[in-house]
């Protein structure tokens, strides 16, 4: 990444430069990430074919000022930090759903080792409602975080779980991946009738104060603990809610699942 685009970077999330990446730097960068880039999967829903290249995945989250799902999110994140100077390890993760594993390269999350400081953190920008912040990755006691209590706990196997508020979220694998490892479940994802992604559409992004996601033709919002749901009536109604509370605008309206 050159440094034009870091700085674009950077200011599509509305962050500083940080003169030093640092633990604080990091939770900063990763809270703006996440209040700024909505994950979404609009593109599915409109036929345009999401792709896991550097200048794509750039492209499509700094110039477009659009947003994405974990292999985008993520993907994007590990080449912003990196252009900072930590060192990032990509890795693949299975999801829990209905209490059971889904299958591998379901997930991808970050290791992240700062140039400044010993500790190395699990940056995960890409999962929906999940941490505010970096958790970090080596230790095993509990991890309080505005979006619950959170908990990393080794199997057996030699994998690492990733819970929250006392329930499994994903399983991490601790080997070091490449984007390109991710590209045929990112197609299966987006291809799918079996994929969740495939049957709705999504954009949700963190607030100061809880999360706001349009699902379909209903925006929720979630403050202070209190959901409230709008119906979303007409096109026009639509586009305005995804420009006005995303950044987003749709040329196209998703398709309806089915």
């Amino acid at each position: 990444m050159d440094e034009q685009t870091l700085l674009a970077y950077l200011e599509r999330i509305g962050a500083e430069r940080p003169q030093v990446l640092d633990e604080t730097a990091l939770a900063g960068l990763h809270r703006a990430h996440l209040m700024t880039v909505p994950f979404e999967n609009l593109s599915i829903g409109v036929g345009e074919v999401i792709s896991l290249a550097e200048s794509d995945l750039i492209s499509k989250i700094v110039t477009r000022r659009r947003g994405g799902f974990c292999y985008e999110l993520n993907g994007a994140f590990a080449l912003l930090l990196q252009a900072l100077g930590a060192d990032v390890v990509r890795v693949a993760a299975r999801v829990y759903g209905d209490g059971r594993l889904g299958p591998p390269f379901d997930h991808l999350a970050l290791v992240v080792r700062l140039p400044a400081g010993n500790d190395t953190w699990l940056a995960d920008v890409g999962f929906g409602s999940h941490t505010t912040y970096p958790l970090r990755y080596d230790s095993r006691q509990e991890q309080h975080d505005p979006g619950g209590q959170f908990v990393l706990a080794d199997t057996a196997d030699g994998d690492v779980e990733v819970l929250r508020d006392g329930q499994p979220q994903y399983r991490l694998e601790t080997r070091a991946r490449a984007l390109a490892d991710f590209a045929p479940t990112c197609w299966w994802q987006q291809t799918s009738p079996e994929s969740h992604f495939t049957k709705n559409s999504i954009c949700s992004r963190l607030t100061a104060d809880g999360r706001i996601t349009g699902s379909g033709r209903t925006l929720i919002t979630t403050s202070g603990g209190r959901r409230t749901e709008q119906q979303l009536e007409t096109d026009d109604a639509v586009r305005s809610a995804y420009h006005d509370h995303f950044g987003i605008t749709l040329d196209l309206l998703p398709a309806a699942p089915g």
